[in-house]
């Protein structure tokens, strides 16, 4: 057992490079440039990203692309961060979907769980961000209710191809290296910033059936 992760970690790294190497670096440093969630779509095709995990990957880029917008929308506006009313409603309807699918609604619910984690590192880094830098905060607020309709779209598109993919993501080792090449290749495609790539690695975490740590 322990053999068989160090070697599922070693092929995933090693996957990561390739990918990393094989798409060409952005010309410019967007390390600490807010983000976009509109112009992310146009930006990151799913189909585009290698591997048989490339369309779910992207997808959950998209949605923490879309944080982005929840964390603007918030703002300054004494709302807070977590919203547990909201995330119990999220989960239950995932447990509920995920059983119409055929899917494990304890996997699927572990992963929903992820992202809800994700996107909140992303708002915390980003609150922190723009307290430090007024400059760079937003100068509107985007609404909250057509924040929430594309997230509830997100989900639905999530569980789908949880579903497509269940056949990759039951075998760790394959699964282990298709997720590195998919999280790489969106890395850089999106010119993720640290606070982003933390929060994808977050995001990721249950996609394979035996997490890696």
């Amino acid at each position: 057992m322990i053999s068989s992760r160090i070697a599922a970690r070693g092929l995933a790294v090693t996957a990561l490079m390739l990918a990393a190497a094989q798409v060409p670096l952005p010309q410019a440093d967007a390390a600490n440039a807010p983000m976009d969630a509109d112009s992310s779509n146009d930006a990151l095709d799913p189909d585009r990203s290698p591997g048989g995990l490339g369309q779910l990957t992207g997808l959950v880029i998209q949605r923490l692309r879309v944080s982005d917008d929840v964390a603007a929308s918030k703002f300054g506006t004494g709302s807070p961060i977590d919203d547990p009313a909201r995330e119990q409603q999220v989960l239950e309807q995932v447990r509920s979907r995920a059983g119409e699918l055929g899917l494990d609604p304890v996997s699927a619910t572990a992963f929903f769980q992820d992202q809800i984690t994700a996107s909140k590192l992303v708002q915390e880094g980003l609150f922190a961000r723009w307290s430090a830098h007024p400059g760079e905060a937003p100068t509107t607020r985007p609404d909250l209710g057509r924040i929430r309709t594309r997230l509830d779209q997100l989900t639905a598109d999530l569980l789908r191809e949880l579903k497509a993919t269940v056949g990759v993501r039951d075998e760790p080792t394959a699964c282990a290296v298709q997720l590195a090449v998919a999280a790489g290749s969106g890395t850089v495609l999106e010119r993720l910033d640290a606070l982003h790539r933390q929060a994808l690695r977050r995001a990721v975490h249950s996609v394979c059936a035996a997490p890696m740590t």
